[in-house]
């Protein structure tokens, strides 16, 4: 069997040409593959960026809210209510809203808002500049220094703007783990100075933040959230629904989708073609191995070695190309949202065995009708 793939493999390899334009297509679409599933996951993951940020086990909501920016205020009792449940080890407010800042400079910004519980200002980002003390001196706001940060004029400590006619200051700057997918800089302070700030309705609270004693209480106080016509949801789950609405109640899954298809369509047509034209050319060798006692399963073999060969080899130069791009444009682009996943990286392989599986069964379909008197009576 040794002898065999040996033979396989330099029947592949020997014509250079057709080896390598073999090698472009399923690197093409491997390549293409990743990128549009990374791009996916890196939405998806941004999408839910402030869950990830704030990192609160529990989230209660209302059960209409699909994602964290379209938050609906829920009554202050649910927060009363919350603490008073057994298993609760303690519970807070959260304000997640929008508002417009103008800069010194004049011009108008949109921002996203975050109001952190006064006492114990939970989900709190780590400051790279400044005191977190000083979030509670008059007008005090933390700015989150990622990829729209320049859009805020490049602030420091002490610089001033304005929010709904009210005077901010900026006295802290802050890195989080994950950054936004909507292009907003985000702004940290109180939750009391959150509300006052900007207009709101009845109610005040977008999400009641929850840390159980114990994660096995988490089923209990998620059923008695739900007793009371809200939804209590973990930090995962949350994120799941977020990403679950832009797959299926946005455009964006089917697009994403649609790409993939096309990548896999496009890599499939090369290779299958390319790797057909390999086996027209080589039915002569093949023959003649028939001739010589070569056994059919032994040709199958040597179809599936280099299908599989050719397969594996065009899979890590696309990924590796995709990884590199990847790489290059975080550098030179942050806020590009990209990110190779395990599942990306699954995703891709399946499709490159359903590519390597459909190719070499072109190419056994025809090998296996070779008669050895056919090759030697032309």
């Amino acid at each position: 069997m040794a002898g065999i793939l040996r033979i396989a493999f330099k029947l592949l390899v020997n014509d250079k040409g057709k080896f390598a334009a073999l090698l472009v297509g399923i690197t093409f679409a491997v390549f293409l593959i990743t990128m549009m599933t990374s791009m996916f996951a890196g939405i998806l993951k941004r999408a839910s960026s402030t869950v990830i940020n704030i990192g609160a086990t529990i989230w209660v909501m209302d059960p209409a809210v699909y994602t964290v920016a379209s938050s609906i205020p829920i009554p202050d009792y649910i927060l009363d209510a919350a603490r008073s449940i057994d298993g609760v080890n303690y519970a807070v407010p959260l304000f997640s809203g929008g508002a417009t800042v103008k800069l010194r400079s004049g011009v108008y910004q949109a921002v996203t808002v975050l109001g952190l519980d006064d006492t114990s200002l939970f989900g709190r980002p780590e400051l790279i500049e400044g005191n977190i003390e000083d979030i509670y001196a008059e007008n005090g706001f933390i700015v989150v220094k990622d990829a729209e940060f320049a859009k805020l004029d490049d602030p420091k400590l002490g610089t001033e703007f304005e929010i709904n006619d009210n005077s901010a200051v900026v006295v802290g700057i802050a890195k989080v783990t994950s950054g936004g997918l909507f292009g907003i800089p985000s702004l940290y302070t109180t939750y009391n100075r959150a509300i006052q700030y900007l207009p709101t309705s009845r109610y005040t609270v977008s999400y009641v933040l929850i840390e159980p004693k114990n994660s096995d209480a988490i089923p209990h106080i998620k059923e008695e959230i739900s007793k009371l016509g809200y939804e209590a949801l973990t930090k995962d789950e949350f994120m799941e629904k977020v990403s679950t609405f832009y797959k299926y109640k946005t455009g964006l899954g089917i697009n994403v989708l649609l790409m993939t298809v096309i990548s896999f369509v496009v890599g499939l047509s090369i290779s299958g073609q390319t790797f057909y034209t390999f086996i027209l050319e080589n039915l002569e060798k093949f023959g003649a191995l028939k001739a010589m006692g070569a056994k059919g399963r032994e040709l199958i073999y040597m179809i599936l070695f280099q299908a599989g060969f050719s397969a594996l080899t065009g899979y890590g130069l696309g990924i590796g190309l995709a990884s590199l791009v990847i790489a290059g444009a975080k550098l030179k682009l942050p806020s590009y949202a990209a990110q190779i996943t395990y599942t990306n990286l699954i995703f891709a392989f399946i499709m490159v065995v359903i590519i390597a599986g459909i190719s070499s069964y072109i190419g056994v379909r025809k090998v296996i009708k070779i008669e050895p008197f056919d090759i030697f009576r032309s």
